[in-house]
């Protein structure tokens, strides 16, 4: 089965405090964990929230502690990625989101060996018939990084369009010459690679923009000779 096309509360969290952290629990415990675990001053912490209403109660555990808070507008695959990098300055991803889009960052994590848990939030009847049809009937349950993503065979790759912590954003460098930066990692070796290039949109068979992203994943699938994101999600 595939996540189902509803909110999904998330939890992420880099290799470094992997094991240490629950949804279950409240945020103010976890952030004190991964300080722990990080060996870091809680106040150094830093908890990057999507900047929505539904997690006012988020960021005010987060003053509560006096951890850093870092909001962010749109895109939670990339914040929830900046977790397991060192340099990212990120610590914890926490928030509700996307589900498809939590299956995705759960693969991601699993090729940097990060922590990831999630747990279906159906907002109405229908999406909750939905989880029942799908056979998912227990709505309180916590699904670990393994529920989600069950193999090793997994593969990710990304192109940045805007500007982020962990990949570069589309640059016009003029001339019809496009720069691109993506990132390629797979679970069972653990292996990242970053894929820079610069694209010449005036050349037969990059006619449109869009175009040039459909060719920067043919490279990638090219380089690994495997099928990106083949993702069976299934639960149990």
């Amino acid at each position: 089965m595939h996540a189902p096309d509803m909110y999904m509360e998330k939890l992420v969290v880099g290799p470094k405090a992997k094991g240490v952290v629950s949804l279950d629990a409240p945020l103010s415990e976890n952030i004190i964990n991964v300080a722990k675990a990080l060996n870091k001053d809680v106040s150094n912490v830093t908890v990057v929230i999507q900047d929505r209403p539904r997690h006012k109660h988020l960021m005010e555990e987060v003053r509560k502690v006096n951890a850093r808070l870092k909001l962010f507008n749109d895109g939670d695959i990339q914040e929830a990625l900046a977790t397991c990098f060192d340099d990212s300055g990120v610590d914890i991803m926490v928030g509700i989101g996307g589900a498809p889009e939590g299956v995705i960052t759960a693969a991601a994590v699993k090729c940097i060996g990060g922590d990831f848990q999630g747990r279906l939030f159906p907002t109405n009847d229908e999406e909750k018939k939905r989880c029942i049809d799908m056979g998912i009937t227990d709505l309180s349950r916590v699904m670990q990084l393994d529920d989600i993503v069950k193999s090793d065979e997994v593969y990710f790759a990304a192109t940045g369009v805007s500007d982020g912590d962990i990949l570069k954003g589309v640059v016009f460098l003029g001339k019809d010459r496009v720069k691109t930066s993506s990132i390629v990692m797979r679970a069972k070796t653990g292996t990242i690679r970053y894929i820079n290039a610069v694209h010449n949109l005036s050349k037969e068979g990059i006619r449109s923009f869009w175009l040039l992203f459909y060719e920067q994943y043919l490279c990638v699938a090219h380089i690994l000779k495997c099928v990106i994101l083949l993702i069976d999600f299934v639960y149990k």
